[in-house]
C-alpha cells in the first residue's frame, strides 16, 4: 500500500512538473504551435480548464494556474504524508490547507515584488516607458502601488521611485511576517490530538 501512495505521489509531482512548464511556456507566444506546446496543451489543459470556469480573474491576470498547481501541491502533500508516516489526521490535512494557501499567497507576493523591483530597475535606468513590456508591468504594478499608498500613507504623496522603494520593503516585511505565522501555525495544526 505504502509503495502505490508513494508511486502515485511521485506521478503527481511529474504532473505538477508537467502543469508549470505548460503554464511558464504559455507566455512566451513564438512557442504556440510548437510540438512540445501542443504536447503539453493535450496533456494539461483538461485539468487546467477545470478551474478556468470559476472566477479566478484580477484584472488580466488569470490566478487558475496557481490555484491548480496549489490543489495539486495538496493532493501531493497528503500522499507524501501518508507514505513517509504511515498515517493521517485533521491537524496534518489543515497543516498542508495552510501551507497551501501560503504557497499562492507567497507565490503572489514574490511575483508583486519582482514585478516592483524591475519597475524601479526599469525607472532608475530610464528605459522606454512605452515599451509594451513595461505597459504590462505597469498594468500589475499601479493598482498594487495605489492600493499600498493608501493604506500605509494615507494623503501623503511620495515620489515615483521612494514610493516603489517602500513598497518593496513593505511586501517584504508582510512576507517574512507571515511565512513565520505559517511555520508557526503547521506546526500547532500537526500536534492536534485529531
Amino acid at each position: 500500500m505504502i509503495r502505490v501512495v508513494s508511486f502515485v505521489s511521485s506521478v503527481v509531482s511529474i504532473y505538477m512538473m508537467i502543469v508549470f512548464a505548460r503554464i511558464m511556456l504559455s507566455w512566451f507566444s513564438w512557442m504556440r504551435g510548437g510540438t512540445l506546446q501542443v504536447f503539453l496543451s493535450r496533456v494539461t489543459d483538461p485539468y487546467l480548464n477545470w478551474f478556468r470556469r470559476f472566477p479566478l480573474r484580477v484584472g488580466f491576470l488569470d490566478l487558475s494556474p496557481v490555484v491548480a498547481l496549489a490543489v495539486l501541491s495538496l493532493v501531493n502533500g497528503i500522499l507524501s504524508t501518508i507514505a513517509v508516516h504511515q498515517s493521517f489526521s485533521i491537524g496534518i490535512l489543515l497543516a498542508l490547507v495552510l501551507q497551501m494557501a501560503w504557497g499562492a499567497v507567497s507565490f503572489l507576493l514574490l511575483f508583486l515584488i519582482i514585478v516592483f523591483a524591475l519597475r524601479l530597475v526599469a525607472t532608475l535606468a530610464r528605459l522606454n516607458a512605452y515599451n509594451p513590456l513595461w505597459r504590462i508591468v505597469d498594468a500589475i504594478f499601479q493598482p498594487v502601488s495605489y492600493k499600498i499608498n493608501r493604506i500605509f500613507f494615507k494623503n501623503r504623496i511620495f515620489n515615483f521611485t521612494s514610493s516603489t522603494i517602500i513598497s518593496i520593503a513593505i511586501m517584504g516585511f508582510v512576507y517574512l511576517g507571515l511565512r513565520f505565522l505559517v511555520i508557526l501555525a503547521s506546526a500547532a495544526l500537526v500536534r492536534l490530538p485529531l
